[in-house]
């Protein structure tokens, strides 16, 4: 699959569904979703405004994370990024949107890891450890380091998601996925991005730690953190080959810049002991 489709396309025919932006900005998240002949697509723009039209950089945020991930190795969701012209609220709009597959097998159903717990927690359980009960400490801790990595905002309850298949008695973890809402997400422009700092523990969202992506990085065991492929700094070119079509160099430099950064301090951490 071409990861980046940089040609136009025509999705003037999809129907955008309004998903209300849970990380403190103003706008909305559009979904949409497709039945092809190899299965569902679903589609995600970038921060969606009323009046000012696709004011994010979600979208292309989406593929970063993957190919981070891809580099660690670490299992997780793939996106594509897709230039397209599209119609929200009856208005042309050409943008770039993110497309990925259905992750569920056949017969399985999809839960919310919030709702599941609460369905299945024992007395004064923490969802943290109700996940290593279940037996996903490594995944949980694997998604604490790369939320760490990328400043991902968003990890609510329901962007991790439990699968059931009632039939095989099986129950597991989606991929991990949704990391649009990452990295400078919050500074539309280049001049905001100048008064960011990349090593700033902002508040984030998640369900199982607490708003501090940094402090959430101490809740893995010390001889527990994830063994991941090493990132180096040639690696820069892998992350952002093709995206200086989609968002500005100054852009890319400063998401560079975060995720070494915050590279050298999980690492400094992790050799701690």
């Amino acid at each position: 699959m071409e990861q980046i489709i940089c040609t136009p396309q025509d999705l003037t025919y999809l129907s955008w569904s309004r998903i209300r932006n849970s990380s403190g900005t103003a706008g909305s998240f559009l979904k949409s979703q497709e039945d092809t002949p190899d299965g569902r697509i679903y589609y995600k723009l970038s921060n969606y405004d009323s009046f000012h039209g696709i004011v994010g950089h979600e979208s292309v945020n989406e593929i970063i994370a993957d190919r981070l991930l891809n580099i660690l190795d670490i299992p997780h969701l793939s996106y594509q990024l897709i230039h397209a012209d599209i119609i929200v609220d009856s208005k042309p709009i050409r943008t770039w949107l993110c497309a990925s597959h259905n992750f569920r097998e056949r017969g399985e159903k999809k839960d919310a890891l919030d709702a599941y717990y609460d369905s299945n927690k024992l007395p004064d359980e923490s969802p943290l450890d109700f996940c290593i009960r279940n037996g996903w400490a490594k995944y949980i801790y694997q998604m604490l380091l790369v939320d760490y990595l990328i400043l991902n905002r968003d990890r609510h309850g329901a962007n991790i998601e439990v699968l059931i298949n009632r039939y095989r008695k099986t129950v597991r973890l989606a991929p991990l996925f949704d990391h649009g809402v990452s990295f400078y997400c919050r500074s539309p422009d280049d001049a905001a991005l100048e008064k960011e700092d990349p090593m700033a523990d902002k508040p984030v969202q998640c369900f199982v730690g607490s708003r501090s992506a940094w402090d959430n990085l101490h809740l893995i065991p010390q001889d527990q953190f994830p063994r991941v492929c090493p990132l180096k700094e040639t690696d820069r070119s892998a992350l952002f080959d093709g995206l200086d079509a989609a968002i500005s160099k100054y852009r890319l430099d400063r998401t560079w810049e975060m995720i070494w950064r915050r590279w050298q301090a999980y690492e400094a951490l992790r050799c701690q002991g």
